[in-house]
């Protein structure tokens, strides 16, 4: 299998959270892929996330209700665990769909409101730091 060569940057579409043209920072130190969710609320057994943050204008849709999701520990990269939210859904790179686990943090204070991490990056893709945006610009050209 192929893969395709990633930059350390890149803009990517969410089609089932209703999220377009999002910048998302490809993250080989992190084991799992993170979302920002400004506001998540547990009722009737679903939960219901908003994803809006001021620094990004694209990063903005409706509430997305979800009947299911699990939790996970995450570990930062000072040591600290927390345990998170962990939603599947699906993303688009270089115009295929793939289907990607995101845990649900607050990253207002971050620059990108996206992390992908190695869990979803393994065998598919290579990373080149030296290169931006390269499924976004392969399909926007």
């Amino acid at each position: 299998m192929t893969k395709k060569i990633i930059g350390r940057v890149d803009i990517v579409d969410f089609p089932k959270l209703n999220l377009k043209q999002v910048a998302v920072k490809i993250d080989t130190g992190a084991y799992t892929s993170a979302i920002h969710c400004s506001n998540i609320t547990e009722k009737d057994n679903k939960l219901i996330c908003t994803f809006e943050s001021k620094g990004h204008p694209n990063f903005k849709s409706e509430d997305v209700i979800f009947e299911n999701y699990t939790f996970t520990d995450v570990k930062s990269s000072n040591g600290y665990k927390e345990n998170r939210y962990k939603i599947k859904t699906e993303v688009i790179f270089f115009g295929k769909t793939y289907k990607i686990n995101l845990t649900l943090s607050t990253r207002d204070d971050m620059k990108f409101p996206v992390l992908i991490g190695r869990q979803f990056l393994s065998n598919k893709f290579l990373v080149d730091v030296n290169m931006e945006n390269v499924s976004f610009n392969s399909t926007h050209e």
